[in-house]
């Protein structure tokens, strides 16, 4: 599966596009701020780093239940939720391209 933030792929031909897809993703454990604002930071990078990771899995497998092989036009939302949950959305255009 290609993964690209740019709306097409070098050297590839798009023969469909199948639609937009996401994937979500929040982590549920609470980041608590009873450490230094340095601790704070990289938890919450670390945090987010997982979380990103679980998103892309989500939205790699809804485009394979459309057919896809690839995902252009990609957008990453990161956001701390109001409970301090960090939450990654990402969105794409699901496509088939010849290879």
């Amino acid at each position: 599966m290609i993964l690209t933030t740019t709306n097409s792929i070098e050297g590839f031909k798009i023969a469909d596009y199948l639609g937009i897809v996401t994937g979500v993703a929040i982590n549920d454990q609470t980041l608590t701020s009873g450490f230094s604002q340095t601790k704070y930071y990289q938890k919450l990078q670390s945090s987010v780093d997982v979380v990103k990771e679980k998103a892309f899995q989500v939205l790699t497998s809804n485009a394979k239940a459309l057919g896809a092989n690839a995902v252009v036009g990609i957008k990453i939302e990161i956001e701390l939720t109001t409970t301090n949950y960090p939450m990654v959305s990402i969105t794409g255009t699901a496509v088939k391209i010849l290879v």
